[in-house]
């Protein structure tokens, strides 16, 4: 028997039907409560979501959502879900939390209780019963279970492997002691690592968590400076005193509350270590952190800076998320501070800049990191994926409380790193207006001749609006247009193709009869064109925005960089390209593809630009340096598929970088011309393009630099994964 159950509790959604809602922010959820009427399952139906969203469910063993023992189950993304849960398989379940999504979105949602699995299976079975006679899409059901059961077998169980955060982290730190579970035994001479900690006010729970987290290190490869900031907390000073005298602790005091800047100029006066790391007075290091970072450092002695994972807590230091990094990108640090901690200076370059200036409040590590890593080698930057620090996320630092202010000074901080002389750069909002955008686009440039190579054939609605959009519909004043065309038959196409030529002198049309190669056409395009960059822009791609094209070739400003692709959506308004990944999927793929156009991605990448290791062909702007760098596009291995994702890692391969931009969004209609991919000599193919990317790139031990070590490989949108061994420190090499 089912019953149908109400939620017992919700936030951030609205009814607007009877079963129909709104989540109106980014953390809507619904809270049941099916054990208190004795029900074995608990089962959850979302359908018809008006885009694709990302389900989880939390269950409560007693302790909270957030407990020790919580569950969190990341469900797969969709817009038409079933979800059957074995309470019983569980222990002591109190409570069940479904999160329909991340981000606003409207749906229908219905709970019911379910108390034998006849019942269950019979509600599944007619859902997919009617989903084959066309009467409903198909949803995409999912079993939750306890990994030991069999509750539900044939319904398509999914095991909670790494899906928890907690459990995830865990796990690696698991890893962790497997390696360097002897540290309490080892023992530094003196210490390698200075910790510098300003305090001021801080409550003495936050004190204790943060001086517990060091005797999980290596004896004596550290000390801890706390530098006083004048505080007037009695509970802080008795704490101060009575701590004054501890191992490796130090307790630097001033009479008047200064500022951060002051506080940790006077630790680094005193540092011992050669290297020196900032560490918030309300977070904590995580197990095995000081090992970690001195195995970088031994084995990279040239190493000038180093910068780690973070696990974000909450008030009581409990995992809720992770920042996972990608390895050093200069182009993404000009978006967001995603290093942030832990960060690992040498103290000597960094007393040589000043340390931390005053006047960037809320901002100063953000100043601090782009003149720190200003001018340095990038070789000598390293990425030491492992979550090293716990960062206490609870809406109190100073950053947080006055968000408009560090937002300001962080942009005052970028707009002088990227100055042209005296003139610091413009600097706005990104996507996410708390994130930013450096107006390269506003520069006072000649604006250089940009060469469209547009592959094509016949399908004259597409190729006329193609025209249509480079001449009208895009705001940029030197534009050479060709089209290389594998054998067009339609008269109006070719009529197209005179009157282009009688009107725009810079238009040409390459016409050779032969079978779609696609680089084959690119080469005949490169060949061509005479412009000191040039576009591959394939002719279903619809441009939307008049500055798209500014916007790309301004991103040739970032030092070394040869090619610069776009954001693409699908006619839905859904991701269809946000950066290659190569790996993923075994191969290379887009990540996030499907997800709402809007997705900010973690740390909210896709909305800044970024570095990736390849981009999509169908939108991807190259300089001329780069090309003759490069030569041309791989015309019999990767015929059709892959072939811009081969160009791309050869490319860096050659020291160029490849840039990913969010503000130049075009719409890709995706193969609309090509025809179907289904036939067997087109999928035989297919498969032997995969094999040879594979094969030359090793894929198979790739592990991407803009993606995290800790992220699976199987799913566009990433979920966690736990290595078989400690990835190394590592720069952005492809």
């Amino acid at each position: 028997m089912l019953i149908r159950i109400p939620a017992i509790r919700s936030r951030g959604v609205r009814r607007t039907g009877l079963a129909k809602w709104r989540a109106y922010d980014d953390d809507p959820q619904f809270v049941l409560a099916p054990k208190w009427i004795g029900a074995h399952y608990l089962l959850l139906e979302i359908a018809n979501a008006d885009r694709v969203i990302d389900p989880r469910i939390y269950i409560d063993h007693g302790m909270g959502f957030g407990g020790e023992e919580g569950e969190e189950i990341e469900l797969l993304p969709t817009q038409y879900g079933i979800y059957a849960i074995a309470l019983n398989s569980f222990e002591h379940v109190r409570r069940v939390r479904f999160d329909p999504s991340s981000y606003p979105s409207q749906f229908q949602f219905r709970a019911f209780a379910g108390f034998d699995e006849a019942s269950v299976r019979s509600f599944i079975g007619r859902k997919l019963r009617q989903a084959t006679k066309g009467a409903s899409p198909t949803p995409s059901c999912e079993t939750i279970a306890a990994p030991q059961s069999a509750k539900l077998a044939g319904l398509g169980p999914r095991p909670l492997k790494a899906r928890n955060i907690s459990h995830h982290y865990e796990q690696v730190i698991a890893i962790a002691n497997g390696v360097y579970g002897r540290a309490g035994r080892r023992r530094s001479d003196k210490p390698l690592l200075s910790f510098v900690c300003p305090v001021f006010n801080t409550p003495v729970k936050y004190l204790d968590q943060l001086l517990e987290s060091f005797p999980l290190q290596r004896r004596g490869a550290w000390e801890l400076i706390l530098c006083d900031d004048g505080s007037s907390s009695q509970e802080t000073i008795d704490w101060l005193d009575c701590h004054s005298r501890a191992p490796s602790l130090r307790v630097l005091r001033s009479a008047v509350n200064a500022g951060i800047a002051a506080a940790t100029s006077s630790a680094l006066a005193v540092a011992k270590g050669e290297w020196v790391a900032l560490i918030d007075h309300d977070d904590a290091l995580t197990p095995f952190a000081v090992d970690r970072v001195i195995e970088a450092i031994e084995q990279n002695p040239g190493a000038e800076f180093i910068y780690t994972d973070e696990v974000v807590t909450d008030e009581s230091l409990e995992p809720k998320s992770y920042f996972l990094k990608p390895a050093f990108d200069p182009v993404l640090l000009s978006g967001v501070n995603y290093i942030n901690h832990l960060s690992i200076y040498r103290r000597d370059r960094l007393r040589e800049i000043g340390g931390i200036r005053q006047g960037y409040e809320g901002s100063q590590d953000y100043d601090l990191l782009l003149r720190y890593l200003s001018d340095l080698p990038e070789d000598r930057i390293l990425h030491l994926p492992y979550p090293a620090y716990l960062w206490r996320r609870d809406g109190k630092s100073y950053s947080a409380r006055f968000i408009e202010r560090a937002t300001q000074n962080a942009r005052l901080a970028i707009g002088e790193k990227y100055a042209v002389g005296d003139v610091p750069a413009l600097v706005e909002g990104a996507l996410d207006p708390n994130l930013h955008r450096i107006r390269f686009d506003k520069r006072e440039r000649v604006w250089p001749t940009i060469s469209v190579v547009i592959p094509s054939r016949d399908a004259f609605a597409l190729i006329s609006r193609r025209f249509d959009d480079l001449i009208r519909g895009t705001d940029y004043p030197n534009l050479e247009i060709i089209v290389v065309d594998n054998g067009s038959k339609d008269n109006k196409v070719l009529d197209l193709y005179k009157k282009m030529r009688a009107s725009h002198p810079a238009f040409r049309a390459d016409i050779v009869e032969a079978p779609f190669n696609f680089s084959k056409q690119i080469n005949r395009g490169l060949r061509a064109a005479r412009g000191e960059y040039i576009l591959l822009l394939n002719n279903d791609v619809e441009i939307v925005d008049p500055g798209w094209l500014k916007e790309m070739l301004s991103c040739f400003d970032y030092p070394t960089t040869g090619i610069v692709g776009a954001k693409l959506l699908y006619p839905d308004g859904s991701l269809q390209h946000a950066g290659v990944i190569v790996g993923l999927g075994s191969v290379a793929g887009h990540w996030f593809c499907g997800m709402p156009g809007a997705h900010p991605g973690p740390m909210g990448r896709l909305n800044v630009r970024q570095s990736f290791a390849a981009v999509t062909g169908a939108c991807m702007l190259i300089s001329r340096k780069c090309v003759e760098a490069v030569g041309n596009f791989d015309e019999e291995n990767f015929a059709i598929a892959y072939n811009d994702t081969d160009f791309c890692l050869r490319a860096g391969r050659e020291g160029f970088r490849i840039v990913w931009t969010p503000f130049a969004t075009l719409y890709h209609h995706e193969s609309a011309t090509r025809g179907s991919d289904e036939t067997r000599e087109n999928i035989e193919r297919f498969n032997r393009e995969k094999e040879a990317l594979r094969k030359k790139y090793s894929l198979s031990d790739y592990i991407d630099p803009a993606y995290s070590p800790y992220y699976g490989r199987a799913d566009s949108k990433p979920g966690f994964f736990v290595p078989a061994a400690m990835p190394s420190a590592r720069i952005f090499r492809v």
